[in-house]
């Protein structure tokens, strides 16, 4: 990478790591899983910064690592204890007079009991607004599935937070 590339990379990470830290810790549930999947993302968008700064979509394509990164683990790992989920990244204040601080808390709170599997369907769904066909290619696994995932989830979430009674399938 020649020098202007590289200051362009560094510009991208110091503008864009906080959002993307975000994204993983949604995934991921902790706070090393999330850093390491990061360091993952940014490392093989390091190796092809080039060519993906000229496409002029970085941020899909760091997501895209994040996202196959993150169901490759999964896919592997199946018998791995998940670690409990504290609070999400900078949202620990209850200022929020409208109540939606506490929402995202109590959803922080139970997204923790998810598996990672439908950790990963509620993020691309509802965080990413993602398509369902989009976020089956992401998977690996067809739009039905995806689906009857999304529903299963949203059930759960309802059981473990009432407080996401309201929440509503994406049509």
């Amino acid at each position: 990478m020649d020098e202007l590339a590289e200051r362009e990379f560094r510009e991208y990470v110091a503008l864009r790591q906080g959002a993307l830290y975000r994204i993983a810790y949604l995934l991921t549930g902790h706070h090393q899983d999330a850093e390491d999947l990061l360091q993952v993302a940014l490392t093989k968008l390091a190796l092809h910064w080039p060519r993906v700064h000229r496409s002029g979509s970085p941020d899909g394509y760091v997501r895209k690592i994040l996202y196959r990164q993150h169901i490759s683990i999964w896919r592997g790992n199946r018998n791995r204890r998940e670690h409990v989920m504290g609070l999400l990244p900078e949202m620990t204040a209850v200022e929020d007079q409208s109540g939606e601080t506490v929402l995202k808390l109590a959803l922080s709170r139970v997204l923790g009991e998810l598996t990672r599997r439908q950790r990963a369907v509620v993020v691309l769904r509802y965080y990413e607004d993602l398509p369902e066909a989009e976020v089956a290619a992401l998977m690996g696994t067809s739009v039905g599935t995806v689906r009857s995932q999304v529903h299963r989830t949203l059930t759960r979430l309802r059981v473990l937070c009432p407080e996401l009674r309201y929440i509503e399938e994406p049509v």
